[in-house]
């Protein structure tokens, strides 16, 4: 329950972080399984529509939804990372306070 587990909280807030970034640049390697393959059938669906000259709207508000609910997922573990981290150290400075109040002086 040391520093060590605090930089490691630390290097998964900075990798959420990153991904989050990338999410909202619309990039898909972030991206869970399950919304991957959602974001592959809108696009194999919109693709199929232009391609009969239909209009793509559905498909586009579908790869939007799920790009949303993305970012919505990665908010979630930021803020969970976050008050992690936030545990940790007030532990530490519990501990830490604890430890020099019980010495001789």
């Amino acid at each position: 329950m040391g520093n060590s587990d605090i930089r490691r909280l630390d290097r998964e807030i900075r990798q959420t972080a990153k991904k989050l970034d990338a999410v909202k640049r619309g990039e898909w390697w972030p991206l869970n399984g399950s919304e991957r393959r959602a974001m592959a059938r809108s696009l194999a669906g919109g693709a199929y529509r232009a391609a009969r000259g239909r209009s793509t709207d559905g498909a586009e508000e579908r790869m939007d939804a799920t790009g949303n609910a993305a970012e919505m997922r990665l908010n979630a573990e930021l803020t969970a990372l976050h008050g992690e981290r936030q545990r940790l150290i007030t532990e530490a400075a519990r501990a830490k306070a604890a430890k020099k109040s019980s010495g001789l002086w």
